[in-house]
Formats: C-alpha cells, structure tokens, sequence
C-alpha cells in the first residue's frame, strides 16, 4: 500500500472478514470504516440482551445505543487477555441495561412516595367529605320544608343571611320577641328533624 495514500483510502481497506477483535484494534486508531464495520457485528447481539433486560423497545435501542458509542470512545481501554470484544460489549450492555432500569425503578418509588406523602398529608378524605356535605345540605333543606313559613324565613334570615333578631325583625316588621319565639321553635323543629341530640 502507497504510504502517501489519504486516510479514507485506508479506511475503505478494511476486509469485511476482520474478526471483532482486529476491528477494535483499528477502531482504537479512531479508524471509522472499522467502527462501522465492528457495529454491524455487535449490534445486534448488544440490543437483544439490553430488550431483554430493559423490556422497553425504545428504551432498548437508547441503551444500545449508548453502549456501542462507549465501546467507539473506551476502545482504546480494551484488552483481549481479559476477553472477547463480544464478551465486553455484552457486559457493558448489562450494566447500562441493569442502571436502565434500577434507574426508572427508583423513579417510580420516588414518584409513588411523593403521591403517598402528599396524600396523607390530607387531613381528611376529600371525596368522603364531599359527599356527607352534599348529603347534609340535602337533608337540611328537606327539614326546612317541614317548618311554618314565618319560621322559615327567620331561621333563613338568622343563620343563612348572618342578621341579627333586630334585622330580622326589622326585614320582618315583626317585634323582636315573635321573631326570638320563631328561630326557637323553628330550631327545634329543626334539630328533630335533623335527629340532632343535645
């Protein structure tokens, strides 16, 4: 080969027949046309033991993908007496899978106990509470049916409106006493209605 020949020259000479290892050899150059080729022979394997682990497609490919950009900028880290390209590559994509993982785990049980807190910091169920509300309102206007109309109108004015026995006599034009008279009788009324006890 011609020493004067460019780099993309020699990187187009690499044999489709290299082994793994001669690839991460060359890519440990920064050889790119080996790189490519080392893709090709890792690639699938790297992304069927991450799908594996990690269940998610897309996530899949994510890791996958981000253990073959390792392996292109750690090639210079590999050595072979400590084993294959594959074997290495298969375990870096465990661990990254395993991370992947244990990473959206803790994110789960972080938002799980984030929901718990928040909820039992509540001091009551808003649903429940809700409910009884609606179900007392429901029943305190069926009792105030059962009551005169003079007596409706005071316990109205009175308890609903915020007046006084003065202003409810006054709105009335009934004397202070008949409009006391009234809110009693018509409280009574309500309380029995209402099973109110004490």
């Amino acid at each position: 080969m011609d020493e004067s020949a460019r780099p993309a020259d020699r990187l187009s000479a690499v044999p489709s027949s290299t082994s793994a290892e001669d690839l991460m050899a060359l890519v440990a150059k920064g050889d790119e046309r080996a790189f490519e080729r080392l893709y090709d022979q890792l690639a699938g394997p790297v992304y069927g033991l991450v799908r594996r682990i990690v269940r998610d497609p897309a996530q899949s490919e994510e890791v996958a993908q981000e253990v073959l950009v390792e392996l292109w900028k750690t090639a210079t880290r590999y050595s072979s007496a400590k084993g294959s390209v594959l074997n290495w590559a298969m375990t870096l994509a465990h661990r990254r899978a395993v991370d992947r993982v244990r990473s959206a785990r803790a994110s789960t049980e972080r938002e799980r106990k984030a929901t718990f807190e928040a909820a039992r910091g509540r001091p009551f169920d808003e649903v429940a509470e809700s409910v009884a509300t609606r179900l007392e309102r429901s029943q305190v206007r069926r009792c105030l049916k059962t009551l005169t109309e003079l007596q409706r109108e005071s316990v109205l004015l009175a308890y609903y409106q915020g007046y006084t026995y003065r202003e409810v006599a006054d709105v009335l034009d009934t004397p202070q006493g008949t409009v006391k008279t009234r809110l009693r009788d018509g409280l009574i009324r309500l309380r029995d209605c209402l099973g109110v006890t004490a």
